[in-house]
């Protein structure tokens, strides 16, 4: 069924969470085994706040290299695949709340990542832009070489609002597309997760390991892996596609 319908489609969106990539080996947050199940001196959701990066940066910073920069991480089957059904001219958008890089790295051009990406860094004073490995070395509170203020990475914590732009995009892809799949994410993150509501296609795909609150909206509920469903479809190109 899931392979009849992206060969019927040519916009075709995803909308993806942290389970698409845990098979790259990265940690989601709500599982047995994720985040926010790990014992810290504070709870993640707490330290991944604005108000807890403003008032303990060095314990922000220490639980930020730990835990949220998995830099060698590399695409798995989902990321890969999503890459291909873009080239075929079949994949308009990828819309994620993941702030890993791993869409872009494996090829996806037309991503909007929600909640920014730990690839991205610049100075909060003077706005200076900075690479990941500069947080992941340096120590204690990052600074700026040119003003010495500090660096914050270009997520979005907790207390803080999504980039319109990022969101306007989104909305459009989803708005446009006639197929829809969802796959790695509770649907229990707002505002994210009321994108779905933008959907008017004719398909709405779940692919998720557990149940979720929107499950009976869907035309097509698979409980597996993401990367395992995904790998397994075929793409064909549409005509006049890159190749």
């Amino acid at each position: 069924m899931l392979q009849q319908w992206i060969d019927e489609s040519r916009r075709i969106v995803f909308f993806g969470g942290a389970g698409v990539s845990t098979e790259s080996g990265i940690p989601d947050f709500r599982s047995v085994d994720g985040l926010y199940h790990q014992k810290y001196d504070w709870p993640p959701e707490t330290i991944l706040s604005r108000t807890f990066f403003d008032r303990k940066p060095e314990e922000f910073f220490r639980f930020y290299r730990e835990k949220m920069l998995p830099l060698t991480a590399e695409p798995n089957a989902a990321h890969r695949k999503l890459a291909e059904l873009e080239a075929a001219g079949r994949m308009t958008g990828v819309v994620t709340q993941n702030i890993d890089g791993l869409h872009t790295k494996a090829g996806s051009r037309a991503v909007f990542e929600l909640h920014g990406s730990v690839w991205r860094n610049h100075c909060m004073h003077c706005g200076r832009a900075y690479g990941p490995e500069y947080i992941r070395d340096s120590e204690g509170v990052p600074k700026c070489e040119t003003c010495g203020g500090v660096i914050k990475p270009d997520v979005v914590l907790y207390e803080e609002g999504l980039d319109n732009d990022v969101v306007a995009g989104a909305v459009h892809a989803i708005r446009s597309a006639d197929l829809m799949i969802v796959a790695g994410t509770s649907l229990t993150v707002y505002p994210a997760a009321g994108l779905l509501r933008y959907f008017r296609g004719k398909h709405l795909v779940l692919i998720n390991r557990d149940a979720t609150p929107f499950d009976s909206d869907a035309d097509l509920v698979i409980h597996d892996k993401v990367g395992q469903v995904l790998g397994a479809i075929a793409v064909n190109p549409l005509p006049g596609a890159e190749a």
